[in-house]
């Protein structure tokens, strides 16, 4: 292999980076082989303890699993989709010990406008599906999903029986995400919004949007509402 230009990077953050490149894109795929060791070695002209760090924290953030007697290959993607984080709003409610239900408002095919194909990376009047739910805890909205899903990513998205299962897990089962992007803010909602979560217009709303990759493909794009009063969003983190 070729060695690699020089970085401001940690030596062991360079192999890293470099064997994520490969999953993320999608070169290497779940159950290929990662380079040896040895290869790594050469490749970047560092220690064999260097990349020894580098796959095993690999390892630990879920992204390869090394294999006794046969070295390292490119973890199943339900592992990587489950170290980012993205929480299922059925899980949610049910670990808070209410009941979870759907209303499904609404579900179609629409052309990308310049928006969405810039989102999607499709060009202009591509297919995307779109879908939009009303999650419920105990009878009582909770979130209010509106969701653009990219057809080369999940061709059958809208065959799916959202009444048994949400569109988060669908995605993680059909198209398990290698990268996650979220921002979050207040607003005020809509009208149609306020009407589906029972408030009012001038009630304050927590907003998610948040994009997923899987493989070589953005996968989809949502908007997550939920209503300010009902909601907080939680987490943690390790040092």
């Amino acid at each position: 292999m070729p060695k690699v230009p020089p970085s401001p990077l940690p030596a062991y953050e360079q192999v890293k980076a470099f064997v994520k490149t490969q999953i993320t894109s999608g070169r290497w795929r779940p159950g290929d082989a990662v380079p040896s060791e040895a290869a790594l070695q050469q490749q970047f002209g560092v220690s064999r303890m260097t990349v020894n760090r580098a796959v095993k924290e690999l390892a630990v953030e879920g992204l390869v699993t090394r294999v006794q007697g046969s070295g390292t290959v490119v973890a199943q993607l339900h592992r990587i989709s489950s170290t980012l984080a993205v929480r299922d709003i059925h899980e949610e409610v049910l670990e808070r010990g209410h009941t979870h239900t759907v209303h499904i408002d609404l579900l179609e095919t629409v052309r990308a406008n310049v928006a969405l194909a810039h989102t999607f990376n499709l060009r202009l009047g591509a297919k995307v599906f779109h879908s939009v739910l009303v999650h419920f805890a105990d009878g009582v909205a909770l979130q209010i999903e509106d969701r653009y899903v990219n057809p080369a990513a999940a061709p059958m998205y809208l065959s799916a029986d959202f009444n048994t299962t949400t569109p988060t897990h669908y995605l993680l089962e059909h198209a398990p995400l290698t990268e996650a992007n979220y921002s979050i803010e207040a607003c005020l909602p809509s009208a149609h919004e306020a009407h589906c979560l029972g408030i009012k217009t001038s009630d304050p709303c927590l907003v998610m949007t948040r994009s997923t990759v899987s493989g070589v493909h953005v996968a989809s794009w949502a908007r997550l509402v939920y209503p300010g009063v009902r909601y907080s969003f939680s987490g943690k983190f390790h040092l």
